[in-house]
């Protein structure tokens, strides 16, 4: 389910996915569909490691990516979760054939 709410997207970002829900900043994004995409991509991940976890790794990782890349811009862009949707967020047929834990593939140690 898409909702609109500028006040839980953090200023910088079009959209957030916290299972179930996908919100955007704004009603004119919900005709992005690679942003859709991206977003559905997250909720997709987050059911694969059952929600608490995925967002567990994620912070942790989101931390760890900081130490190594210095800024928060360049860390949340490493995360392995947003390597995987950042690359396929244009492949609009991608959740159909979405591989188990495919966000592995992604992760630089």
């Amino acid at each position: 389910m898409i909702l609109i709410s500028k006040y839980l997207v953090p200023k910088g970002y079009a959209g957030i996915s916290i299972f179930p829900f996908i919100f955007l900043r704004k009603q004119e994004l919900k005709l992005s569909k690679t942003l859709v995409n991206h977003e559905k991509i997250h909720l997709k991940q987050q059911l694969e490691l059952l929600v608490i976890p995925f967002y567990l790794w994620y912070l942790i990782e989101f931390l760890v990516r900081l130490i190594q890349y210095k800024t928060w811009q360049n860390a949340y862009r490493n995360i392995s979760f947003e390597r995987e949707a950042y690359h396929k967020e244009s492949d609009l047929k991608y959740l159909n054939n979405k591989p188990f834990w495919s966000f592995l593939k992604y992760l630089r140690i």
